[in-house]
């Protein structure tokens, strides 16, 4: 890639006025490093007759194809269960949406960053965390004990908003803050409320939520339908919220769902002995650590591999894989008496031979994806903060065009600073359509794409941002995540993949319409349970 200049359009005067000659000749040449995971991999499904015959066949008992969460879950849990002889296949991309980088000894995500504490209904997410040493008793009980290395310690969360730092991200306002109230109030109302049978109304994962047509209805309109019209005006509580749908759907609050609106606040309701309700557990690089300590749990039963297409023949399913070696592909067939499909449905419906067989219809049942940027900048030097403000965890502007970024060594608990960090910022493309922003991740320009990622940065450190810089990797994931659009509870494919038995077996987080690690988990210990049943 040719060197790009790392300086930002938006400055503008008052900062070129602060920053003077001498400020801008302290400004770098950074060549930002620009990574699509899977788009290589992507044109040679696309062109799938170029693959070359198979150099290799493989048996094995159980195959899983895709190596993110649902993917490791599906090989936990057959480990688990004592069960040996599976293949877990990478996918073009470890650990997916779990994945994460590293400079020399700082690690950073590239995907997600936090898991919040299980609930009472995550009980799989329970049993995995014990297993890794995470959680540290109590799995079973209202307030397990966590290794208190993970939970995120404060400053947790923080807030730009009219030139100064306010602790937490809900925008504090006089005028509004009964509005405020009344919202908050009302989740946590309905986090305690079940339907007709019996069911918490809202709980991860979602096929353990009530069923209730009464609480359903609510999946018909958009959230914010539902929030007008329960007379919620504010534009702080409307622009927290809208924020909230973004980081955890890709979405605003006009294309997700009401269901799924309220179940970001209602549904978790994770405790702890040792950590406030709904604490957060992370790692510097992510959930990357995680997903890395589930691996090594499949060790020599996990290779490097990619599906191009997946049939059943003769009763047992039959993958043709591949990789890519210096841009030349090699393939090799694997053959199973079960595949567990753990892949993106997008990806999935190209793949598996006859998906409408199962139920499925792409053109009907296909989810929409939501694309993102997360981009790592290695920090030479922490950057000056405003006075009397304490650099956060988690550091959000308010009205920026990113998500904020978290800082890599917040966890890192010792008596001064280190001397270099990595500051993670993650921006949702969610003012365009799905379609416009792929288009636009595709066609744009390295210094444009770092524009957009540095834009909260700026608006929090001003020219002096820059010259902390050292290094910027910029990762696109254009199908980060599936929106929960009005309707999506009812999606008659989803189900139909939900249930599908025989040789090929479904386990993704898609399969409950929202890209959330609890979700993923359940899909892929379940396939794993139902390919030994």
């Amino acid at each position: 890639m040719q060197r790009r200049s790392f300086v930002f359009t938006a400055l503008g005067a008052a900062g070129a006025a602060l920053a003077g000659g001498a400020g801008f000749a302290r400004w770098q040449e950074i060549a930002p490093s620009v990574h699509a995971p899977g788009r290589d991999e992507g044109h040679y499904l696309r062109d799938r007759g170029r693959l070359p015959p198979p150099a290799q066949v493989l048996e094995t008992d159980v195959l899983i194809l895709g190596s993110g969460v649902a993917g490791l879950s599906a090989a936990w849990q057959l480990g688990k269960l004592g069960h040996q002889d599976y293949l877990l296949l990478d996918g073009p991309e470890a650990f997916g949406n779990a994945a994460g980088g590293r400079y020399g000894e700082l690690a950073c995500p590239t995907g997600a960053h936090y898991l919040p504490l299980p609930g009472p209904e995550s009980g799989h997410v329970r049993a995995m965390l014990a297993d890794l040493g995470i959680l540290l008793r109590g799995a079973d009980q209202a307030r397990p004990a966590y290794d208190e290395r993970f939970i995120l310690h404060g400053p947790q969360e923080r807030l730009l908003r009219d030139g100064a730092w306010h602790e937490g991200l809900v925008p504090a306002d006089a005028r509004d803050a009964a509005e405020h109230r009344r919202f908050f109030a009302a989740m946590a109302r309905l986090r305690h409320e079940r339907g007709a049978d019996g069911r918490r109304a809202f709980a991860f994962p979602l096929v353990l939520a009530s069923s209730d047509p009464a609480w359903r209805a609510l999946d018909r309109v958009s959230f914010a339908h539902w929030l007008d019209r329960e007379g919620y005006r504010s534009p702080t509580l409307r622009w927290y919220l809208d924020y909230c749908c973004r980081d955890d759907y890709g979405a605003g609050t006009g294309r997700v769902s009401a269901w799924a609106g309220i179940h970001y606040f209602a549904g978790r309701w994770g405790q702890a002995a040792n950590a406030d309700e709904n604490a957060l557990l992370t790692w510097p690089g992510g959930l990357a650590p995680l997903a890395e300590a589930l691996a090594a749990r499949a060790g020599a039963r996990r290779r490097a591999g990619t599906a191009a297409s997946v049939r059943v023949v003769d009763g047992r399913a039959e993958a043709l894989c591949f990789t890519l070696e210096g841009g030349q592909a090699r393939s090799f067939l694997v053959r199973a008496r079960r595949a567990i499909i753990a892949m993106p449905l997008f990806v999935a419906s190209r793949v598996v031979e006859g998906i409408q067989a199962y139920g499925f219809d792409p053109r009907q049942h296909l989810p929409e994806y939501a694309p993102w940027m997360v981009t790592n900048f290695l920090m030479r030097d922490f950057p000056r903060e405003l006075p009397d403000a304490q650099l956060a965890w988690d550091n959000v502007v308010y009205g920026g065009r990113g998500l904020g970024y978290v800082v890599s060594t917040h966890q890192d608990i010792r008596s001064r600073p280190p001397d270099k960090t990595v500051f993670t910022a993650y921006t949702a493309l969610s003012e365009r359509t799905p379609q416009e922003a792929r288009r636009w991740l595709q066609s744009a320009r390295p210094e444009a794409l770092l524009e957009l990622a540095a834009s909260d940065l700026e608006q929090a450190y001003g020219w002096a941002f820059a010259p902390c810089v050292e290094r910027a990797d910029i990762t696109l994931r254009a199908h980060a995540m599936a929106v929960p659009r009005p309707g999506f509870l009812a999606n008659a494919g989803l189900a139909a993949l939900r249930e599908a038995a025989g040789p090929v077996l479904f386990a993704h987080a898609d399969l409950s319409g929202l890209s959330v690690f609890e979700e993923a988990a359940w899909w892929g210990c379940r396939a794993a349970r139902r390919a030994l049943a």
